[in-house]
């Protein structure tokens, strides 16, 4: 596989409780040290406004205890989008597609239960969002040692 630099990032579960207490405060923290340029697509069922999605992201980085970079804050909240839908539903997927634009070297950060993750990585191969792409998986597999 050819090297390259991702240019989106793309966070499923971006509703869930691990964005909310780690991965936003963590994004902010990029953001603030210049470390992160391209653009955040968040992924989840729910359907959220973009302004609710901002103010989540502030209340995020305030409750974190690491201290909020307003700069940071709207640059962060520039960068991020936001997709609806069901993961088995293959239309999210192509809306998806639609929000990567001219993205083509995406790293997908799959902060969702496990059970989930092969649903997820099929239907990306399948939408043509996969190539060249990344794949980080937050939970580990497995229930315990033996089975993992």
């Amino acid at each position: 596989m050819k090297e390259s630099q991702s240019d989106a990032l793309v966070l499923f579960g971006a509703t869930g409780d691990l964005a909310f207490k780690k991965i936003f405060p963590a994004l902010h923290a990029m953001v603030a040290r210049g470390r992160l340029t391209v653009p955040v697509i968040g992924v989840a069922r729910e359907e959220r406004g973009a302004d609710e999605l901002r103010a989540r992201l502030r209340a995020s980085v305030e409750q974190s205890g690491e201290g909020l970079d307003e700069r940071a804050l709207a640059q962060l909240s520039e960068l991020f989008h936001y997709v609806h839908g069901d993961y088995n539903d293959e239309s999210t997927y192509d809306r998806l597609r639609k929000a990567l634009g001219k993205a083509r070297h995406p790293v997908y950060y799959l902060a969702i239960p496990p059970s989930l993750f092969p649903k997820v990585v099929e239907s990306l191969g399948r939408s043509g969002c996969a190539t060249d792409a990344r794949v980080v998986v937050e939970k580990p597999f497995g229930r315990d040692l033996a089975s993992a």
